[in-house]
Formats: C-alpha cells, sequence, structure tokens
C-alpha cells in the first residue's frame, strides 16, 4: 500500500509538473503573438518538447506567413490604384485646364480668326476629355464580371471596311502626320468572329495609340494561324474533341507600327490597366485603350498580343474561329 501510494503522489507531482511547463509554453506563445500584434515580425518558437505544441507552433507561423506576405501585397495593390487615380485625375485636368484656358482667350480677343482657332483648340480639348471619359466609363463596364456578349451577338464580321470607316475617322490627325496607312489584306471579304461594336471600340483604340505614340508610319494586315481553341471556354463546343479544336485555324490581324526609342513601350505591360510607356505622361491618353482591347478580345473568345522587335511594335489580335 506504501508504495501505491507514493507511485500515486509521484505520478499527481509529474501530472502537476506538466501542468505547469503546459501552462508556462502556452503563456510564452501568447506573449509572443502580443508581440507580433504590435509589428514585431519575430517567429513563434516553443521550447517544449511536446509534439502537439511544436506542430501548433508551426502552424500559427504559417498562418502568419500568408497573413504578411497578404497584407504586403495589398498595401503594393492599394500604392498602385492611388498613384492610378492621381495619374487619371491628372491626364483629366489636362484637357479640362486646356479648354478652359483656350475659351478664356476666346473671349478676350477680338480678332475673328485668332478667336475662331482659340474655339477649334478648345473643342480638340474636349473632344480628348469626352474620349477619356468614354474608355473610362468601358473599363468600368466590361470588368463587371457580368458583362458578357450573348451567342447572337457574335458574327462573322467582314473587317476590311470596318477598318476603313475607323481608319477614315482619323483622316486628318495622319494627315497633319504625314502617315498613308497600309492595309495588306489578302482578300477584302477577310471576316472574323466579332461583335461589331466591340471591334470597332478595338480599332479605334489601336489606331489612336498609333498616332499618340507612334513614330510614323502604320500598317494592319491579316494573317491565319495555329489558336488552341480547346482553351477558349465559351466557344467550345460540347461535342467536339480537344484534339480537333487544338488544330483549328484561326484569323489574325496584326496592327504595325515604329515608336520612338527613347521611351520604348514594355510589351509585358502594354496591356495593363493605365500603363505609360511615357514616364512624363506629357501625352493626353487615360491609359485604357490597350487594356480595353484586350478584355474585349477575351470577352469575345480571343487574345490580344504585343511585340517589339526593334522599334517596330506589333499588336497581335487572334480570334476564335
Amino acid at each position: 500500500m506504501y508504495a501505491l501510494f507514493i507511485l500515486s503522489v509521484t505520478a499527481c507531482i509529474l501530472l502537476a509538473l506538466f501542468y505547469i511547463r503546459l501552462c508556462l509554453d502556452i503563456r510564452s506563445i501568447c506573449n509572443q503573438l502580443r508581440e507580433i500584434q504590435r509589428g514585431s515580425h519575430l517567429e513563434l518558437t516553443v521550447n517544449s518538447r511536446q509534439r502537439a505544441l511544436i506542430t501548433l507552433c508551426r502552424k500559427l507561423n504559417q498562418v502568419l506567413s500568408s497573413r504578411d506576405q497578404s497584407h504586403i501585397q495589398y498595401e503594393k495593390a492599394e500604392r498602385r490604384l492611388k498613384q492610378s487615380i492621381t495619374n487619371l485625375a491628372h491626364d483629366i485636368r489636362t484637357p479640362l485646364t486646356g479648354a478652359s484656358g483656350y475659351l478664356q482667350l476666346a473671349e478676350e480677343c477680338v480678332d475673328a480668326g485668332k478667336r475662331e482657332h482659340y474655339l477649334q483648340a478648345a473643342s480638340a480639348r474636349l473632344i480628348e476629355l469626352e474620349d477619356m471619359l468614354e474608355k473610362l466609363f468601358l473599363y468600368t463596364k466590361i470588368t463587371n464580371e457580368d458583362f458578357v456578349f450573348s451567342g447572337g451577338s457574335l458574327k462573322s464580321i467582314p473587317v476590311y471596311p470596318l477598318l476603313e470607316n475607323c481608319l477614315l475617322s482619323f483622316y486628318t490627325q495622319f494627315e497633319e502626320k504625314g502617315i498613308t496607312p497600309e492595309l495588306l489584306f489578302s482578300s477584302k471579304d477577310f471576316r472574323v468572329q466579332a461583335e461589331e461594336e466591340a471591334l470597332r471600340r478595338i480599332f479605334l483604340n489601336l489606331i489612336q495609340n498609333a498616332l499618340v505614340h507612334g513614330a510614323g508610319g502604320f500598317t494592319v494586315y491579316s494573317a491565319t494561324s495555329t489558336f488552341n481553341m480547346g482553351e477558349v471556354e465559351p466557344f467550345e463546343p460540347a461535342k467536339v474533341s480537344r484534339q480537333t479544336l487544338c488544330l483549328r485555324e484561326t484569323p489574325v490581324l496584326v496592327f504595325e507600327n515604329p515608336v520612338g526609342t527613347d521611351n520604348l513601350p514594355d510589351p509585358a505591360q502594354m496591356f495593363e490597366r493605365f500603363y505609360k510607356a511615357d514616364s512624363a505622361r506629357s501625352k493626353s491618353s487615360s491609359g485604357l485603350g490597350l487594356f480595353i482591347v484586350r478584355e474585349l478580345m477575351r470577352k469575345m473568345g480571343g487574345e490580344a498580343e504585343a511585340e517589339l522587335q526593334g522599334n517596330m511594335l506589333r499588336i497581335i489580335l487572334r480570334f476564335s474561329a
């Protein structure tokens, strides 16, 4: 009986010591977590040999590391968004301020010829502003997850006449820059599967991009290429094998123009929202034109890419078959 009593007492003492050690370890973890809450980046440690506590510390460290990474990414995204809003506000303010200044000059001018010149300049600035606001509205529209083109709106559209019409709307700008656009099509009946107004906006954005950022010369040509249609879910027929889809020939349009060597664009970033190669932002632009091009192409089941060889920029549009 005496031996049993000694064993019981010893067991109670060991359990008490284990409990005290466990409480100390938990308290240590809580103190470390409080330090982390105050901004410390220390890693949780525990002196215990208990596997459960060691595993708990390891899992907590993983959670904290993931939280830190998410926080860093959030802060970077927030800084980019604030900078983008600041840049966009500046870009919108520039033509607005210019139009206001020209209107004031027109009011104070007594010479009819100069007054007409000032009014035309003010009108041009307001047109720039209208284009920026239209792109901003379209940007908010197409980035909405609910925005889709219905099956009936996607049709086989002849490209040549639509592109020709878009180029004519920039006739004055091309004439001022001394540029004669070249259209190289194997057939004027070259067609793509698209929504007509979306395709028109894509063409207008690409032409405007070439006029604003190009260094003379503008060529558009057609081609075909092998395109993995299996990656384009909205157009994947349910009963056609993926191997057949991967071998489909699809229409391609290439918009080509030289760019200045002082501010070469980065093809990897060109389709990002608010991207501008001109760090001084001296040219009136929303920075949304190419982003809208890519998103509209994706909404229609295609893709937009960019490549730069020397100072020759190519925007490649791959349409669904």
